[in-house]
C-alpha cells in the first residue's frame, strides 16, 4: 500500500469517528488531536524507559502502547497533512531525501 492509500483509509476511519463523536474537524482540531496523540506517545514513550510508572501494565502491554501511538501519531500526521493540501511524499523527498547518498530508483524503471 502506498502513502496515498493508506492517508484515504486513515481519512476515512478519523472521519468517521468525527461523525460519530460530532466533532468538528477544523484546522484547529487536526492540530491539537496531533498534540494529543504525541503526548499519548510521550508517555508511552517514558512508560517503555522506565522513566513514568507502569499503571501495571505488562513489559508486552507496555510496547504495545507504545507502537499503537506511533501508529497513532503518524495517522493523524497524514489526515493533517490531508487537510492542508500537503503532499507529504513531495515535501519527505524535498526535506529528507535531498540528503539520501543513493536515490531510490525512479517507479519507471
Amino acid at each position: 500500500m502506498d502513502l496515498s492509500e493508506l492517508t484515504d483509509q486513515v481519512e476515512t476511519v478519523s472521519r468517521n469517528y468525527a461523525r460519530r463523536h460530532g466533532i468538528t474537524q477544523d484546522a484547529t482540531w487536526f492540530l491539537l488531536k496531533l498534540q494529543e496523540e504525541v503526548g499519548e506517545l510521550t508517555q508511552a514513550f517514558l512508560m517503555r524507559t522506565g522513566q513514568a510508572r507502569d499503571k501495571g501494565l505488562t513489559e508486552q502491554e507496555i510496547d504495545e502502547r507504545f507502537r499503537a501511538e506511533l501508529a497513532d501519531v503518524l495517522c493523524q500526521v497524514l489526515v493533517m497533512a490531508r487537510h492542508h493540501g500537503v503532499d507529504l511524499r513531495s515535501e519527505v523527498e524535498r526535506k529528507w531525501l535531498r540528503w539520501n547518498p543513493t536515490p531510490a530508483p525512479s517507479p519507471n524503471r
